[in-house]
């Protein structure tokens, strides 16, 4: 029996390469980014994306394979594709929610636990050799107590508030609409959010909705004291305004896995001395990664056996 044609992008790992290469007649995207310098016999055998990566999956590029009727989305956020023009096509799009919730909470908060104690640049100093040369490492902050914000309160933001109450954080939240938490305290303004707490965690989607939902508005309120700790999606913050508070130490400090030209990110990133840098990998986990594997290709397998779609987007 013929298997289903699909269309990859980036390289996928060996423990999914092999099972989809069982399932699937899997073809990559060219290296220049371009459906035409693939065959057009080709194109029109194409039945389903198997997508992984940040670029913009548009109308042209959904436009070469006439017959497509399925975008798998490997990862939860879903801002690159263009849902709306795919929907208007009849093409339906999934995504892995849920499998990276832990991982994506875990690395939020470690590099708030990381920040506020400068684990870094106390191990560098170890390794330069300044504890014996020139004596102890500068003295930190204390986490435990803080007031923390999280911009987001849904399947993330809540695995981090999760995490940080047994530290004895004060939790406040902004979310489009009040959920129901433990004494949490909701908000609907993000500068009135900012300028009751510490710390900023970001944890919203990306896409147009949220473009610099984390204004410079909002990162002044937050004031010389503040921390900022963004593992959603670099869109949702006000970059430039950021760099500017940080160099003008207007910011404490900020920890920041997403950027907004990832991987090329702003060099002036790279000569502050008060932010961590991390390359977009809270899902990066082995654990994580095979099961996000997985439940795209459960996606695959549902809509070439006209079954209902596990994780549907739209």
């Amino acid at each position: 029996m013929t298997k289903p044609q699909i269309l990859s992008f980036e390289t996928y790992d060996e423990w999914d390469t092999e099972p989809m290469n069982k399932l699937f007649d899997v073809h990559p995207l060219p290296a220049s980014g371009s459906p035409n310098d693939m065959p057009k016999e080709l194109r029109d055998q194409i039945t389903a994306f198997a997508f992984r990566g940040h670029s913009a999956l548009g109308p042209s590029l959904i436009d070469a394979f006439p017959n497509l009727g399925l975008i798998a989305n490997y990862g939860v956020g879903y801002d690159t594709i263009d849902v709306a023009y795919a929907d208007s096509k009849g093409i339906k799009v999934t995504n892995t929610p849920d499998v990276l919730t832990n991982d994506v909470a875990d690395l939020a908060v470690g590099m708030l636990i990381a920040m506020s104690r400068d684990i870094v640049g106390a191990s560098t100093w170890v390794r330069d050799g300044k504890w014996a040369s020139t004596g102890s490492f500068p003295i930190q902050r204390t986490l435990s107590g803080a007031n923390v914000g999280i911009v987001g309160m849904g399947r993330i933001g809540r695995a981090i508030a999760n995490r940080l109450q047994p530290f004895d954080m004060h939790i406040h939240y902004y979310s489009r609409t009040q959920k129901d938490t433990p004494n949490w305290a909701y908000y609907d303004d993000l500068v009135a959010l900012a300028n009751d707490v510490d710390i900023l965690m970001i944890a919203v989607s990306g896409g147009p909705d949220t473009i610099n939902i984390i204004s410079r508005d909002v990162l002044q309120v937050l004031g010389s004291d503040g921390l900022v700790i963004n593992s959603a999606r670099g869109t949702t913050l006000d970059e430039e305004a950021l760099i500017d508070l940080l160099q003008k130490h207007q910011l404490r400090g900020a920890a920041l896995d997403v950027f907004d030209s990832e991987p090329n990110i702003d060099p002036r990133l790279l000569t502050l001395d008060n932010v961590l840098l991390q390359p977009h990998h809270s899902s990066g986990t082995i654990e994580t990664r095979k099961q996000m594997g997985e439940l795209q290709r459960k996606n695959l397998i549902a809509f070439h056996a006209d079954e209902p779609l596990v994780t549907p987007v739209n």
